[in-house]
């Protein structure tokens, strides 16, 4: 067999791998990322893209699209007639910005960072949701619905959020974590990490102290360190709370996840929030409550009373990424200045998004998609839990919480980087490690896991590729015994 067949069958494994119910398009450009990222060398050549739609079973305009993308961010380059290969040199961001000059160093931070990663989608990908089964032909139907020409107003700039949007939220707030706001403490933001750089922008300088939990959430991570903040971390434990050394009193601001923490996907722990807010007394409380939940677990600290917290929310969480909405619940008289900084470096858009949004919760297509969602995530948690308890390595496993993330718990001789890559370039598995988001001193190792991807009979094959590829590392890790010799 030639190097191109070769490539031709390795192409077909890696794209039979990726999630059924994903696109052709987007399984097909995952699958060469993957391949591009961990596998070929610079200059490796692609097979021919007619024996490529044969083998694969996709349109040529398909392989198409996706080869001139890749070839516009950089990964393959051709020559039409003579084939494709892959380029290793401006598939690297370092070469890359070598030739064009230097960088700042909050932006290598940034790439080197394990939410950087172009692999976006698979199987066990963390912090996606089920994109599949969102009702898109009734989103569709709605966003007609508005878009006539009485509503030209809607192609304006926003100030301050749509108003109905702000009532829909509201009571979705209400309903789901009993939450009693005014309108004018609800701010609309292009969702979670926007929410958040506005809170730095707003509430702290540069160099100001962020205190995180650890594990901490990679994401309002980096959007702290772009800002120019000084991040500490407090070593959470579900069963213990707080441990270890606490940071300083008085930063300027304290980050919490909500209902769920993240990444390690268990409930999170009122009581210990509080006991932690009591202890630093920092200047504001910022809670992300982005993950989704039931509505009967409230283990939140915020007080939309209190002068001092914040709740942060997203709906591409709960629906789908790309939807880009979010709101901040801030004390009154917060708003005003929030929502004049965001116009004076953001500025405000996308009312036609918020129109459609308000009517999807106003109708209650929303929370019927809440409740159904909640349900479907707890069962796909519960089946992954039960194939992977007592996988060698796995010391334990989140308990199933009704959200879109899960955790496993890994010896602590165990590399869980080294395991992830394994994952990845052996069972076509997208994880994330658990040691890459705890601070120093908290020596946990494990992978991070999600559930929006994968579902059924793929959930139920894919558990099992996972807890064998595991077991096939620790295995092939496994130190000999050292024998003793007498006298």
């Amino acid at each position: 067999m030639d190097d191109r067949h070769r490539a031709l069958d390795r192409i077909a494994q890696a794209y039979q791998a990726q999630p059924r119910h994903l696109t052709k398009r987007c399984r097909l450009e995952q699958t060469l990322l993957r391949l591009i990222d961990s596998e070929w060398q610079d200059g490796q050549r692609l097979p021919g893209h007619r024996a490529l739609c044969a083998e694969l079973g996709v349109a040529r305009n398909t392989l198409a699209g996706v080869i001139d993308t890749l070839i516009r961010q950089g990964q393959l380059v051709t020559d039409h007639g003579r084939g494709t290969w892959v380029s290793k040199r401006l598939h690297s961001w370092e070469r890359e910005m070598a030739d064009i000059g230097p960088i700042s160093r909050r932006a290598n931070d940034i790439l080197g960072d394990v939410g950087a990663s172009p692999l976006q989608s698979g199987a066990f990908v963390p912090g996606v949701p089920d994109i599949a089964h969102f009702p898109i032909a009734r989103w569709r139907q709605l966003y007609s619905r508005i878009t006539v020409p009485h509503n030209t107003l809607l192609l304006s700039y926003a100030s301050g959020g749509y108003g109905p949007l702000k009532r829909a939220i509201a009571g979705y707030l209400a309903r789901w974590r009993g939450i009693d706001c005014a309108l004018d403490q609800i701010v609309i933001t292009e969702g979670a990490h926007h929410g958040l750089q506005l809170c730095a922008l707003t509430l702290a300088d540069n160099g100001d102290r962020v205190v995180m939990d650890s594990p901490f959430y990679w994401g309002a991570r980096n959007v702290f360190q772009a800002g120019g903040l000084a991040i500490e971390h407090a070593i959470w434990e579900p069963e213990k709370g707080y441990t270890g050394i606490l940071p300083q009193p008085h930063p300027r601001l304290l980050y919490f996840t909500g209902t769920h923490h993240y990444p390690l996907g268990v409930k999170s722990v009122s009581t210990h929030k509080r006991d932690l807010i009591e202890h630093l007394g920092s200047d504001w409380i910022l809670e992300d409550d982005y993950e989704f939940g039931d509505g009967h677990h409230r283990e939140l600290s915020f007080d939309p009373d209190a002068g001092n917290q914040i709740l942060i929310g997203s709906f591409s969480k709960l629906m789908f990424p790309g939807l880009r909405l979010g709101y901040l619940v801030v004390p009154r008289g917060l708003s005003d200045a929030i929502n004049r900084v965001r116009t004076g470096v953001f500025r405000e858009g996308r009312l036609l998004d918020q129109a459609v949004l308000a009517t999807f919760i106003d109708d209650g297509d929303l929370d019927g998609w809440c409740r159904r969602m909640a349900s479907e995530y707890l069962r796909r948690q519960q089946r992954l839990h039960d194939l992977l308890v007592g996988t060698p390595g796995v010391i334990g496993v989140s308990p199933p919480a009704g959200n879109i993330s899960l955790s496993l718990a890994l010896s602590p001789t165990l590399d869980d980087e080294r395991l992830s890559k394994a994952l990845l370039n052996r069972q076509h598995l997208v994880t994330r490690p658990l040691s890459r988001v705890c601070a120093t001193g908290d020596h946990r190792r494990g992978l991070i896991l999600g559930v929006g991807m994968v579902e059924g009979e793929s959930l139920e094959r894919q558990g099992r590729r996972l807890a064998e590829g595991i077991r096939e590392f620790v295995e092939q890790n496994r130190q000999p015994p050292v024998h003793s010799r007498d006298g």
